[in-house]
């Protein structure tokens, strides 16, 4: 696996090389496949990088834009991830509404919902039930609980392995999530994250030997590259093993 860990002095620069990943990644990909597509993760971390996302000229029509993971709750909630990112990104520049691919939340049962995106996923990517399309990006976060994405300790959405979406569970709230094994097959995760409370957490997701089901960013080992940005707050104890 190719693993990068990079430490950087603070917030800004943190979101300044995830930028620079990012944008390095969108030309290659439409010269080969003819489109970028990227998962977004929510949280307020990520937000500065949809702002200056935004201020960027790029082939918006190439553009395919996903998430990770959503609360399930309206697109208009405040809480809402694809809200969030519209507000940041997506209402500021030319995209096509067809090029957003937002998670349903208007579901009677959120496993329904799960069940549409994933044949949503599968129609655009055109993969049969089973297989595991490759995203070019996917941007994900860390809790100080080391969830990632909506895959949280103890639950029962870290053992689905034959799904792309699935549904996680917060404190009794439900949420949609992509599985484990959708993330593990991107082509680029990246890992943003920052705060000096995350350390417990990091420490333990880095440790030789660590229980994944109590650190769920263990399981976040993709066929592709990754790469854990940090801000120095959260990464100083890491750094050492590069």
């Amino acid at each position: 696996m190719n693993k990068k860990i990079e430490v950087l002095s603070d917030k800004p620069a943190l979101v300044n090389r995830a930028l620079e990943l990012i944008l390095s990644k969108i030309e290659p990909a439409i010269q080969q496949r003819g489109q970028f597509t990227i998962a977004l993760s929510g949280g307020s971390t990520p937000k500065p990088l949809y702002e200056a996302i935004a201020n960027q000229k790029l082939p918006w029509d190439k553009i395919h834009v996903f998430w990770g993971d959503e609360r399930y709750v309206s697109p208009e909630h405040q809480d809402s991830n694809q809200l969030m990112a519209r507000r940041a990104w997506l209402d500021k520049v030319e995209i096509s509404e067809s090029n957003i691919h937002p998670m349903p939340t208007d579901a009677a049962q959120p496993s329904q919902a799960a069940v549409k995106y994933e044949e949503h996923l599968q129609k655009f990517f055109q993969v049969s039930p089973g297989e595991f399309p490759a995203l070019d990006v996917n941007l994900l976060g860390m809790g100080d609980d080391a969830h990632t994405a909506s895959l949280f300790p103890h639950t029962e959405a870290l053992a689905v392995k034959d799904r792309l979406v699935t549904v996680g569970n917060k404190d009794g709230n439900s949420r949609l999530t992509f599985t484990y094994p959708f993330i593990n097959a991107a082509r680029c995760v990246i890992f943003l994250v920052a705060g000096e409370n995350k350390k417990p957490a990091l420490a333990q997701v880095f440790a030789p030997q660590a229980d994944s089901s109590t650190y769920p960013s263990r399981l976040i080992q993709p066929q592709g590259e990754l790469w854990w940005l940090f801000d120095q707050a959260a990464g100083s104890e890491v750094a050492h093993q590069k």
